[in-house]
């Protein structure tokens, strides 16, 4: 057999598994690793291969870092009573913020991996089958022994909206810098990083030095970070130092808490933007549920700081909503690289979606979710309270 036709083996291979070992390429292959890595290396001359870590260039992921829970909703049927029994309806379904904004991904046809750490308990293990089922690459993931996997339980009122969250999500505490050192070469693979802060400070911190090091333009070897906040307390694992830092998505609570003060107005809303900008994060995004969005249009201090309203909807949940705006969001990025104002338009959009559906990740996202959009959420804000200057 020629060289060439042992070259083209050799790729099929790395295509199927793009984490195989120059080892186990030898052994299918019957060549010696020399033998194997003159032919890798030819393939990274023909740009047939990105790099070391054999990335097919019509593959680069998405890569999120992150939590993957069971998640359980108990919606009350009647208007909350404290002190005494209510009557609920419940109900488990996967969740996490990383995993939710993966299956987002994955149900909008992007590739799509996720890094996290599992329980060898039940629910880890449908968590893993679940999300593979979905198409999220989960080989890179942290199995741990005599370890409950992460659970979030969220009491709504009758209407859907969230009373009480009790998070149990200690196991990312493993999700330690060592652990995502060990994991580089998956993460050299990636077009874009989106990391969620139930990772601890230490290893955000970690991503935003390697964001810092190797800044570079989208699609380039460097992964732009997104970080994306899930509540007012994890906002204690976000550094103070920004630098390096892509996009930063947030709601208006956890941004009151970064910046240690209220925020009634969107005058104030855009000034701490402006504060968490002078930190070093190139761009923010601040959700505001119903009164809609305000984001850094540019990346640069003086870039105005713009608003979108909320598109009318029947909520049905609210869980799950922020996430998928976040995945859109990320979906833009991966896309377009540029145009903030119409990724929030996305994200807006497939938020609206998931707030119809009574479940987590709307099961009606598909690959065209994102193709029309509308004028709708370019309306004008109604005069609240709060959007007064």
């Amino acid at each position: 057999m020629t060289d060439t036709n042992k070259k083209d083996q050799l790729y099929t291979l790395i295509r199927n598994n793009p984490f195989i070992s120059q080892q186990d390429l030898a052994s299918e292959l019957g060549l010696s690793r020399s033998a194997v890595a003159g032919h890798i290396a030819g393939l990274i001359r023909e740009r047939r291969l990105l790099g070391r870590a054999y990335v097919l260039p019509d593959s680069r992921p998405v890569l999120c870092i992150g939590a993957a829970n069971l998640d359980r909703k108990m919606r009350t049927l009647a208007a909350l009573q404290m002190g005494t029994s209510n009557p609920v309806r419940s109900t488990e379904v996967f969740g996490g913020v990383g995993r939710n904004i993966a299956e987002n991904l994955a149900r909008l046809s992007i590739p799509v991996a996720l890094l996290t750490a599992l329980g060898d308990d039940a629910a880890g293990h449908a968590l893993q089958t679940h999300a593979e089922d979905a198409g999220i690459d989960m080989r890179g993931s942290l199995h741990l022994s005599n370890t409950s996997s992460g659970t979030y339980t969220a009491v709504l009122d009758e209407h859907g909206e969230m009373l009480l969250a009790m998070a149990n999500m200690q196991l990312y505490e493993q999700l330690t810098p060592a652990f995502l050192h060990s994991r580089q070469p998956q993460r050299a693979a990636a077009a874009l990083t989106v990391c969620d802060l139930n990772l601890g400070h230490d290893s955000v911190q970690a991503l935003l030095a390697d964001a810092r090091q190797d800044a570079g333009p989208m699609g380039s070897a460097a992964a732009p970070l997104v970080i994306v906040a899930v509540s007012q307390p994890k906002m204690a694992h976000l550094p103070q130092d920004l630098t390096g830092l892509r996009l930063l998505i947030l709601n208006r609570g956890e941004l009151e808490t970064r910046v240690a003060r209220a925020l009634p107005t969107a005058f104030d809303v855009r000034a701490a933007c402006r504060e968490v900008q002078r930190q070093g994060a190139r761009q923010v995004v601040v959700t505001c549920g119903g009164e809609g969005v305000y984001f850094t249009d540019g990346d640069t201090l003086d870039a105005p700081i713009e608003h979108l309203a909320a598109r009318e909807v029947d909520a049905v949940d609210v869980t799950g909503a922020g996430d998928a705006f976040s995945a859109a969001v990320c979906w833009s990025l991966y896309h377009d690289s540029g145009d903030l104002k119409l990724a929030c338009r996305r994200g807006l959009k497939l938020a609206a979606m998931t707030l119809e559906s009574a479940a987590t990740v709307s099961p009606h996202i598909s690959a065209g979710a994102l193709d029309d959009i509308d004028d709708a959420d370019l309306a004008p804000p109604p005069p609240t309270l709060f959007q007064q200057d």
